[in-house]
């Protein structure tokens, strides 16, 4: 069977991304042939690890942001794109589309189309009916989705592997990860101001809080770490490939976005024995966090009680433990790349 995995830019270091990157490896390894199409280039290269016998087109060697500088493109980029998907792929067998506006508007007949939503429900839109199935993330919003499509069906993230290590929970570093987006979706400048409330008690002027990422927020971010006077608990650093080493330095992991398609580093910081403080959004944490079993889940913009259970868990390093080995068990039991692909190879060979 062959499967081609679209996305937007697969050289933009993002969730979607790294999602597509590891299904494309697990497809390959599962014995499917795959390739990957990138509607885009921004980057020279690919933030995730790729296997070498997996090949990537780009259809522009453009970033979007500059094709859409071109009014011709703007207006008819979803028809030209889909006719020449059509006329070049006619070997394919399945096209999962991710985290892109394209949609198969011209079709070959032999061809399954499928589209993965990476992103919580905001209003249905009738492109999704020139797709054979929705694959969703969550659970909590698939009663939207259905309303409006016969087939949706929910498949979570996975991670590749789950390491062997865990972090010592007694580090007083507290970690979140994710881009700095310039519609700030991750929530970071809210997070901050969370931040500003722990650190007026002087009991946790050792802990700090560290930030993880770039795009087009980071100068923002820096300017209120510095109006907040935070600069000595607050350490911005840059996106890394050795994220391993920043999560086995963190006793707790801290999300504050707006919203989640799924929230892979929840699942990441988990599995590292980390637990997670999170706002409960529409999609995301609620799958992965267990309430006062694995982590905290607050009612969203409450950012006092996020403050009050993060000094929760920075007061007590043996409920960090008990909340740790919880979130693990749940990674290595639901989030697990073979359960998970049991699932995607049903949808495949139906």
């Amino acid at each position: 069977m062959n499967i081609l995995l679209l996305i937007g830019d697969i050289t933009i270091g993002g969730g979607a991304e790294r999602v597509v990157v590891n299904l494309a490896n697990a497809f390959l390894e599962y014995g499917y042939k795959v390739k990957i199409l990138s509607f885009y280039k921004a980057n020279e290269n690919i933030a995730y690890e790729l296997d070498k016998n997996i090949k990537v087109d780009f259809l522009n060697l453009k970033s979007q942001k500059q094709m859409k500088k071109n009014l011709f493109y703007k207006v008819f980029y979803k028809y030209h794109e889909s006719y020449l998907l059509k006329r070049k792929y006619k070997d394919i067998d399945v096209m999962i589309y991710n985290n892109c506006p394209h949609f198969p508007l011209f079709k070959n007949k032999n061809t399954k189309y499928i589209h993965f939503v990476h992103r919580h429900f905001k209003k249905y839109r009738n492109k999704n009916n020139y797709f054979d199935t929705l694959v969703v993330l969550s659970n909590k919003q698939i009663h939207l989705w259905k309303q409006h499509h016969k087939n949706v069906l929910t498949i979570p993230n996975f991670l590749p592997f789950i390491s062997s290590k865990n972090s010592n929970l007694s580090q007083k570093n507290v970690l979140s990860v994710g881009r700095f987006t310039c519609n700030d979706e991750k929530g970071f400048l809210r997070l901050i101001k969370i931040w500003e409330i722990v650190q007026k008690n002087n009991t946790y002027k050792d802990w700090t809080l560290t930030l993880i990422g770039d795009g087009g927020l980071k100068e923002k971010i820096k300017t209120l770490v510095k109006e907040k006077n935070l600069q000595n608990s607050i350490i911005l650093k840059p996106f890394t490939k050795e994220i391993e080493k920043e999560y086995l330095k963190a006793s707790i992991y801290a999300m504050a976005s707006h919203w989640e398609g799924f929230g892979m580093v929840l699942i990441e910081s988990a599995s590292y024995q980390i637990p997670s403080i999170a706002f409960d959004i529409n999609t995301g944490p609620s799958d992965i966090i267990d309430n006062e079993k694995s982590g905290f889940l607050i009612k969203d913009g409450d950012l006092n009680e996020f403050a009050n259970k993060l000094c929760l868990l920075m007061d007590d390093e043996n409920l960090r433990k008990e909340f740790g080995k919880n979130a693990k068990a749940k990674v290595e039991e639901n989030f697990n790349k073979e359960k998970v692909m049991q699932q995607w190879n049903k949808i495949l060979n139906s």
